[in-house]
């Protein structure tokens, strides 16, 4: 894996070595694909626009993000910002990457977690896109335009990801195609008119079979927060370290997720008659509105130990 992860190190090297503006566009690019979007901007669109592609949005959204932490703990991933470091193997010759704001994850790193949710959870939307520009135009062109858009964003994802030195290019790619597997695969399987009892189950299921894990790989004798210390002693700013990238932050926005969908769901609201246009451009613009500011509201703590 050493000459794996050095490949990595080296082809990061070559995209930091790029002009200003694209490393603007990268930081960029890695910020907007942040797996939060998915259930902040993405579903609050999707739903409002069309209702069935925004449950499957958000259902594929949150199975995939607690897969994603699952396949981390047991893959155990090096992170390019630490592995550089602890490896030892650049000791001599120290090789001139940089972190960045975004760069310290304190997860394992395999598979990406921005390729892997984003790629699985845009899915249905590409695919209802698609679908919709089959019904106006012949055109083969204009049918992949959805397809070629879904590509293009997976790939400048996955290289935002080794530009900023959260993951190898193994690790991304490894990303994209779990999630565009996931993706085709759960589609078919979106539970959009199943009742609360299900989504109340799902969530406590979710919930308690991440901790159950957790504790069997600890009473195992695995070390499950390894990559916590190795991210807290390489990280080159403390002020860095967020807590929102543990592990048990996603599987907990999951089993939140799942109840909110099974409520919406099971609302009157969610069978009356389809809103106006009108009406679903507002409703989606006062969704992501009241988002954004939830968001500011509930700060994270500061000054807090991540282990």
């Amino acid at each position: 894996m050493d000459a794996l992860h050095t490949a990595g190190i080296h082809f990061a090297e070559a995209l930091q070595s790029g002009p200003p503006w694209l490393e603007k566009f990268w930081l960029s690019v890695t910020s907007l694909a942040d797996p939060k979007c998915i259930f902040t901007v993405c579903f609050p669109l999707a739903y409002f626009l069309d209702r069935k592609v925004g449950v499957s949005v958000l259902w594929i959204g949150l199975v995939s993000e607690w897969l994603n932490v699952t396949f981390k703990w047991f893959l155990f991933g090096e992170r390019p910002f630490w592995w550089v470091h602890e490896s030892r193997l650049f000791k001599e010759q120290p090789v001139p990457v940089r972190q960045f704001p975004v760069s310290c994850e304190t997860g394992p790193g395999s598979p990406s977690g921005h390729c892997m949710i984003t790629g699985a959870a845009l899915w249905p939307l590409v695919t209802t896109l698609t679908a919709l520009a089959s019904r106006h135009s012949r055109s083969a062109v204009v049918k992949l335009i959805p397809f070629a858009a879904y590509t293009l964003l997976l790939l400048a994802v996955g290289l935002s990801r080794v530009f900023v030195l959260a993951h190898f290019p193994h690790q991304v790619v490894g990303g994209i195609l779990a999630g565009a597997a996931l993706g085709w695969g759960l589609q078919a399987r979106t539970p959009a008119t199943r009742t609360l009892g299900f989504f109340g189950c799902t969530s406590l299921g979710l919930l308690l079979s991440a901790v159950a894990l957790h504790q069997l790989m600890i009473a195992a004798g695995t070390d499950i927060d390894w990559s916590i210390r190795l991210a807290t002693k390489w990280c080159a700013n403390p002020a860095w370290l967020r807590l929102d990238t543990r592990p048990f932050t996603s599987v907990c926005r999951d089993a939140g997720s799942a109840l909110g969908l099974g409520l919406a769901v099971g609302s009157p609201l969610h069978r009356r008659e389809r809103l106006a246009p009108r009406q679903r451009v507002a409703c989606a613009v006062l969704a992501l509105a009241a988002v954004h500011v939830l968001h500011r509201v509930v700060l994270q703590p500061e000054n807090m130990a991540l282990c």
